[in-house]
């Protein structure tokens, strides 16, 4: 390879590196004012029609009025579901846009919104300002959403967190592969591990879990002094 390629390609990987950089520090100088969050994953391709984006948007007022704000990946079905029901409740509605050739166009119901180039630094802005994980039904995104946040949560990398899975129709095939053909065909994961998530279809039993469950709830919350006033968008009640 030529000289002028190669110091051509190293000049664009350190620019990259600035990129990457700069994706990280906006996202933790608005993310820092966030206050207790619940992040919310589902696929992009339900409609508002489904039965899945109508209880999204209905968990999403509830844990509002609970004093989360929403956070999702920013795009449409279950992630502007989530955006809508936390919008319309007054609460603080988080979009982590991301730059995708299909599917992701920002939804309208951000009051906060950020955008992204890199897949890793949004993901970052997912697990680390999270008081809890809900997954709806969903393809490979939602998916690996669910097993990243299983891994950090098994491995200690991060605390933990409730994570509950909204439709046990959709989940409950996968929980009993995990159980027979992972744990007790296989031992490639623990008992105990199978305790990391809860399934279920009932709103209120989610809102609850997460409640009782929430790191948040054992803090000291911010006092609306130390809130960013980015994020004093309506009523949050307190815990």
């Amino acid at each position: 390879m030529p000289q002028t390629q190669i110091t051509y390609n190293m000049m664009m990987e350190t620019w990259r590196i600035f990129r990457i950089m700069a994706e990280f520090v906006e996202g933790f100088e608005i993310m820092s004012g966030a206050g207790p969050a619940v992040t919310m994953f589902g696929s992009a391709r339900v409609k508002a029609d489904s039965s899945y984006y109508q209880l999204a948007e209905q968990l999403a007022a509830k844990l509002v009025k609970e004093g989360f704000a929403v956070i999702t990946g920013g795009g449409p079905g279950i992630m502007e579901a989530a955006n809508k029901g936390a919008f319309q409740a007054g609460g603080t509605s988080i979009g982590l846009n991301i730059s995708l050739p299909m599917e992701q166009k920002p939804n309208e119901y951000q009051n906060v919104s950020i955008h992204f180039r890199y897949f890793f630094c949004r993901k970052v802005m997912f697990v680390k300002y999270a008081s809890a994980f809900v997954c709806f039904p969903g393809g490979f995104g939602t998916m690996d959403e669910f097993f990243e946040a299983m891994t950090l949560i098994q491995t200690d990398k991060t605390e933990r967190i409730p994570v509950v899975l909204i439709g046990s129709h959709y989940w409950n095939p996968l929980a009993q592969w995990l159980e027979k053909t992972m744990y007790e065909e296989n031992g490639f994961i623990n008992n105990e591990d199978l305790d990391l998530f809860m399934i279920t279809d009932n709103l209120d039993e989610a809102v609850n879990y997460i409640k009782e469950n929430s790191p948040a709830r054992l803090k000291t919350e911010m006092s609306s002094s130390m809130r960013d006033p980015l994020f004093d968008v309506g009523p949050i009640l307190p815990a």
